[in-house]
């Protein structure tokens, strides 16, 4: 990975932008104790039971002020910033360096260059419920896919 610092941001302008892609979640629950190890002390961790929510968000963009790019947040948890509460980024990967320079310069986030590589997997149509008790509680269930 590189260091991006010499680079104009000229692409973004102001916001709002738009970036156009898609993109996955997986949260996850966080212990709060580790949590705060990635978050400055200033903001107060949004946490139930002695957890927060954390994971991570990937996204594939096919449009954005920088053009094509992917980036990986990984989120520590949550903190209140007043008058809402926001997803804690620890780590910002991505493959475009002018979206590199502005996540840092002007967002504030800790992003890196990275090397992303993209595998497609066939899998099967036929669904499986899976049983899980907190979905199945909640009313959500879950359904997944086998590979043949």
């Amino acid at each position: 990975m590189e260091a991006v610092e010499a680079k104009a941001s000229s692409g973004y302008g102001k916001p709002p932008w738009v970036f156009r892609g898609s993109a996955w979640y997986q949260l996850h629950l966080v212990k709060a104790e580790k949590a705060r190890a990635y978050i400055p002390k200033e903001f107060k961790l949004v946490e139930a039971f002695g957890y927060t929510l954390g994971g991570f968000f990937l996204a594939s963009y096919e449009d954005s002020p920088v053009g094509v790019f992917d980036e990986l947040v990984v989120i520590a948890g949550l903190v209140w910033n007043r008058p809402t509460s926001c997803a804690w980024a620890t780590r910002v990967y991505v493959n475009n360096d002018e979206a590199c320079y502005h996540g840092r310069k002007e967002v504030g986030l800790p992003s890196q260059m990275a090397r992303f590589s993209k595998t497609i997997t066939a899998i099967s149509r036929q669904q499986r419920e899976i049983k899980s008790g907190f979905l199945n509680r909640i009313g959500i269930g879950a359904k997944y896919s086998t590979p043949k």
